[in-house]
């Protein structure tokens, strides 16, 4: 079966860098668009990134910028590379992967990885 498995998260301070990655199995990768979206405590589900087959990307406002989505589909792994973090970028990030087109909407996606912990301190 298909499954996601995100790693990376950590605790870091303001105006530093992470990376996490999502590592997938069970799937044919390089044509699956891969998502990023986070869940902060109290609120609901946003998206971050995405990165289709092609590499072609979009960002929210929030991280344009800041932010960078990537794939290598030799090691079926997509990464989200973060600079410049803020506090209110603390939350649970998860992957996504669908067939199509790149989206925005999670409900667009149909597997999910269990999600990292990002706490960005002030």
């Amino acid at each position: 079966q298909v499954q996601l498995v995100e790693s990376g998260g950590g605790v870091v301070q303001a105006g530093g860098s992470l990376r996490v990655s999502c590592v997938a199995s069970g799937l044919t990768f390089s044509v699956y668009t891969m998502g990023w979206f986070r869940q902060a405590p109290g609120k609901e589900r946003e998206f971050v990134a995405t990165i289709t087959q092609s590499g072609f990307r979009i960002y929210s406002n929030s991280v344009k910028g800041r932010f960078t989505a990537s794939r290598d589909n030799a090691k079926n792994t997509v990464y989200l590379q973060m600079n410049s973090l803020k506090p209110e970028d603390t939350a649970v990030y998860y992957c996504a992967g669908r067939l199509d087109g790149g989206s925005m909407k999670s409900k667009d996606y149909n597997n999910w990885g269990q999600g990292t912990q990002v706490t960005v301190s002030s």
